[in-house]
């Protein structure tokens, strides 16, 4: 929840409103553009709120595994960026990454970093598990 919450907002920061590449909502006016990212933003941190309070949770339980905390924050940034680059900007077509050039680079830098950080995040995932079922060291 926290890796896809952290996506986000790289994304609407970013993208949205420091480079002005596009707006979550691109097929309407300026106004509902500026709307559908605020309300994303509003999203983005109500899940980070949400993930953090879990997080604490876990760790007040003493129930928390640091190897599965990084290997579900990376999961779930890479999450974010392929559901983004496959459903949003190619399926429901919500906006591009830009506008006025050939999107095909920034589609494929999009998506590849998107599989980089689920790949990372598996491994990370195999390994803490290996490191759970093996036990604690001696």
């Amino acid at each position: 929840m926290i890796g896809i919450a952290v996506m986000a907002a790289v994304d609407v920061i970013v993208f949205h409103q420091v480079l002005h590449w596009h707006h979550f909502y691109d097929r309407s006016t300026t106004g509902v553009g500026l709307l559908s990212d605020g309300l994303l933003h509003t999203a983005e941190l109500l899940m980070l709120v949400a993930g953090f309070f879990l997080y604490a949770d876990l760790r007040r339980r003493h129930a928390l595994s640091p190897a599965h905390a990084r290997a579900g924050l990376f999961l779930g940034l890479g999450a974010f960026q392929l559901f983004d680059g496959i459903v949003d900007h190619k399926l429901l077509r919500l906006h591009r990454i830009r506008y006025g050039v050939d999107v095909t680079p920034y589609d494929w830098a999009w998506n590849i970093a998107a599989v980089l950080l689920l790949l990372i995040g598996a491994g990370l995932a195999v390994r803490a598990a290996r490191t759970t079922a093996a036990g604690p060291a001696a």
